[in-house]
């Protein structure tokens, strides 16, 4: 592969090369396909070299900027090749294996991600324990040298595609009580059930682990090292994977515009208000690409990217509602279910109420008595 100097010369590079090779999905949009088709864009593009740009030589990659798979995740979603969402998951998950796993594990694992031979999950939300993560009481402990994990996850995204999961457990009092594990799915002991949502996918599962057993050199960090990975977590998951989601969301509204021909002045405001907010996200998760590929260790300020794009993606989708009447309602259309799954946007990932909080509290230095 070529060695590329500036973004400008991997964009054009990366846009010739996709235009010569078709990796459009097929009709078929069900999650089955949608998972199926997001291995073959990662192997395709793993494979050419292009998944590997701005990931480090030990785990397979070929080096250069963070911003390169910004660039990358960029023109997936505004091509439609996969489903931006679990695309990105990438950019959650490879930054926690390379900073916490043993640098063999990472070595061994994170080609397998990126190349799209295997999914992973992500086994930190429980029942009572969503946005309050620190209340966590999947259990682990330790026998010898092996660990036995007992408890429940729920909200699990692809849980029953995922080969891996990283797990958080508890192994003693308070947040330093928190260990994360890289789990193998199929280990004895872990059952998967999907969740159906109101936006009709299985997407989500809860997934149960009995009495399952977990060699300790699968262990992320140290004992205790759990909810510091988790802090260092979430700000990847509110950097270049919003970058991502936000070129999707755009792409939405060029189709409604594309769907709304005839507008008079109201339409046109509502039109531009949703522009607006789109705009206005973008920015921000601009400047916090600029931040990550500065070196820049990303903390709670990515709570004001998460409150940001919520406010704008339901904005977007209440406006198709508005400008398309009875489209949501009396049509079976993407839109429905896009839609539906915009409504969630205040919660998943942190709900808008804990991530005003944090604003409010580690930024702002309010609330303190």
């Amino acid at each position: 592969m070529n060695a590329f100097t500036t973004v400008a010369e991997f964009r054009s590079a990366l846009r010739t090369w996709l235009d010569d090779h078709d990796l459009s999905p097929g009709p078929d949009h069900s999650l089955d396909a949608q998972v199926a088709q997001l291995g073959r864009v990662r192997r395709e593009l793993y494979d050419a070299g292009w998944m590997r740009y701005g990931w480090p030589a030990e785990v397979g990659g070929l080096a250069g900027p963070a911003v390169f798979r910004a660039v990358l995740g960029e023109e997936v979603a505004t091509r439609g090749l996969a489903e931006p969402g679990i695309y990105s998951m990438v950019e959650v998950l490879t930054p926690t294996m390379i900073s916490y796993a043993r640098p063999e594990l990472a070595a061994e694992m994170v080609p397998l991600l990126l190349g799209g031979r295997e999914q992973w999950c992500q086994g930190f939300s429980e029942p009572g324990s969503g946005s309050d993560l620190a209340s966590l009481t999947t259990r682990a402990v330790p026998h010898g040298d092996t660990w036995e994990i007992s408890g429940q996850k729920v909200w699990t995204s692809l849980a029953q595609y995922a080969t891996r999961c990283v797990l958080l457990t508890r192994t003693a009092p308070g947040h330093d009580g928190i260990t994360a594990f890289f789990v193998d799915m199929d280990t004895p002991g872990i059952t998967v059930r999907p969740l159906r949502t109101m936006h009709g996918v299985d997407e989500f599962a809860e997934v149960f682990f009995d009495d399952v057993v977990v060699p300790a050199d699968r262990m992320l960090g140290r004992p205790g090292d759990g909810w510091r990975l988790a802090m260092d977590l979430l700000p990847h998951e509110r950097s270049t994977c919003f970058w991502h989601r936000i070129a999707h969301l755009y792409t939405r509204l060029d189709r409604l515009l594309d769907e709304t021909d005839e507008r008079n002045e109201t339409d046109d405001a509502a039109l531009g208000a949703a522009y607006l907010a789109l705009h206005t996200v973008r920015c921000r998760s601009h400047a916090t690409q600029r931040r990550l590929a500065e070196g820049a260790r990303l903390g709670p300020e990515t709570s004001v990217d998460k409150v940001l794009l919520a406010t704008a993606e339901q904005q977007l989708f209440d406006t198709v509602r508005d400008l398309l009447p009875g489209v949501l309602e009396l049509t079976d259309t993407p839109w429905r279910s896009e839609y539906l799954y915009a409504k969630a946007a205040t919660i998943y990932g942190g709900t808008a109420e804990i991530q005003r909080n944090i604003i409010a509290r580690r930024l702002l230095d309010l609330g303190r008595e």
